[in-house]
């Protein structure tokens, strides 16, 4: 049966789908393209517009057009506030999932065209979304949509022989209330995946005019293990795709409709 999709109240946020490495930044980037493509594989969330996005009824999607290696919309803006740039990975990479050299040492000029071409009009189209639905349905949970690779990257700094969960919830402490997380972990466990909460990846996302300020705005971040969908030597979709997409996409709306 289809599923009954996402209420109106309901973001989708999908900052890594994209493969998109525009011609006139490819420049900055000291690996070739057989390089580049590998780096692009291991670091892309495949295919999560499609596992999340299907049938989505109502809620409004928010995708960044280009890949996380030109700019990532998912960090904070100012590397003081992110974490991730202590390993090179701010808002824009500088090193890549082997925590090699990525791309060549940029001008405060091209960081800021590089902010202002991808990084800011994504935020401002999430800022829009959220306020459309705080303003017409009082409230918004923002679903930060991820995938992560079945096996840790070094960046990670994470062993690599530990067993990965099929689904990590991602939760704030503010804009996450418990009722919100204990549905997402409940409804995906009930479906039979090993669910872990805030493992391998913490965290979900809002806009930040709403950050630790609106407890209307809540969050979630759900992330779905590749290997549950994804053919790990050709990074396609395998037979089970359409199975887990539509799974995913029906514990998403069933958690949703437990908190309404």
């Amino acid at each position: 049966m289809p599923d009954a999709g996402y209420p109106p109240w309901a973001v989708l946020h999908i900052p890594h789908d994209s493969t998109v490495v525009p011609e006139d930044v490819r420049g900055q980037f000291l690996l070739g393209d057989a390089e580049l493509q590998v780096e692009l594989q291991r670091m892309t969330d495949h295919c999560t517009h499609a596992l999340f996005a299907g049938r989505r009824g109502e809620g409004a999607v928010v995708r960044a057009p280009v890949s996380r290696l030109v700019v990532d919309v998912e960090r904070f803006a100012e590397d003081a506030q992110e974490p991730m740039a202590k390993r090179g990975m701010g808002v824009i990479y500088e090193v890549t999932s082997d925590r090699e050299p990525l791309r060549r040492p940029l001008t405060e000029a091209e960081r800021g065209a590089l902010m202002r071409e991808w990084y800011s009009p994504h935020h401002q189209q999430l800022e829009t979304a959220v306020a459309r639905s705080v303003d017409q349905y009082g409230r918004c949970v923002v679903i930060d949509c991820h995938s992560f690779p079945g096996v840790a990257l070094p960046y990670e700094e994470a062993d690599p022989a530990t067993l990965r969960p099929d689904i990590c919830i991602g939760s704030d402490p503010f804009h996450t209330p418990s009722r919100l997380e204990d549905a997402f972990v409940r409804t995906f466990a009930r479906n039979g995946w090993r669910v872990a909460l805030n493992n391998p990846f913490a965290g979900a996302l809002v806009p930040a005019s709403r950050y630790h300020r609106d407890p209307r705005v809540m969050a979630v971040m759900v992330e779905v293990n590749r290997d549950l969908y994804l053919d790990p030597a050709s990074f396609q979709p395998t037979a089970a795709f359409d199975r887990v997409a539509d799974a995913v996409r029906r514990c998403c709306v069933d958690a949703l409709a437990i908190i309404e």
